[in-house]
């Protein structure tokens, strides 16, 4: 799920600080560290972080969760 998250978050050409920041202005107390995290499977997902996310990047959660 991670990997997914980089490489669509890289399509859009949004940054790690550019995803955070966002996500922060949405109310998520999240850092850049914590999104490199996640996206390398070292730090998990809460469901709100997940909806934040599919609308930032403009996906379904189909695609961010593909195996």
């Amino acid at each position: 799920m991670g990997n997914n998250i980089r490489l669509l978050r890289e399509q859009r050409q949004i940054t790690q600080d550019q995803l955070a920041s966002r996500l922060q202005i949405r109310g998520c107390d999240i850092t850049r560290s914590a999104v490199a995290k996640i996206e390398v499977g070292q730090r998990h997902l809460y469901p709100d972080e997940i909806i934040l996310i599919k609308e930032i990047l403009s996906v379904e959660y189909e695609d961010i969760f593909r195996i």
